[in-house]
């Protein structure tokens, strides 16, 4: 387990989870992060750090920015990782990690803006929070209230949810 003292990296690459609406005329945008503000209305107290990777739906994400994803976490001094991505790609990205030993990486995201009101944002955060703190090495995705193992789970366009991928 982790010890109180040790700071929490926080990679921010956009999707859902920071989306902006400005009204009925326009689409929703990758806006600035609101993971601080997240955190600071959880009243966190364990030691973070925000570090923004790209600012993009996860869908415009490519290889080079899965490539960078990749290299900051390699190159930061926590060993333990959260992600902010957003769902549609949050797997591809969750590959390119697999194999970084020594540390634990955990991807969230949103199924709802994190500014909506009923938002599952908030949840997910505090779940990958937790899992960063008592999970061992490894890259693993939270959401929804569950956590899995990155390289076993899908998202269920149907059912809205990550489930675990059929063997």
């Amino acid at each position: 387990m982790l010890s109180a003292d040790t700071p929490i990296l926080l990679l921010t690459t956009g999707g859902t989870i920071d989306k902006i609406y400005f009204d009925a005329l326009s689409d929703y945008q990758v806006g600035e992060t609101v993971t601080a503000k997240l955190l600071d209305i959880a009243r966190v107290k364990r030691p973070f750090r925000i570090e923004e990777v790209t600012r993009k739906d996860s869908l415009e994400l490519d290889d080079a920015d899965r490539a960078l994803i990749r290299d900051r976490v390699m190159a930061a001094p926590e060993s333990h990782i959260i992600i902010t991505h957003g769902t549609d790609t949050m797997t591809d990205t969750a590959k390119r990690l697999d194999g970084i030993a020594g540390k634990t990486i955990v991807l969230v995201g949103a199924l709802a803006p994190a500014r909506f009101g009923e938002s599952d944002a908030s949840f997910n955060l505090g779940m990958a929070f937790a899992t960063a703190q008592v999970a061992g090495p490894g890259v693993y995705i939270t959401m929804s209230g569950s956590v899995f193992p990155a390289d076993q789970v899908i998202k269920d366009r149907a059912k809205g949810a990550f489930v675990l991928r059929s063997r």
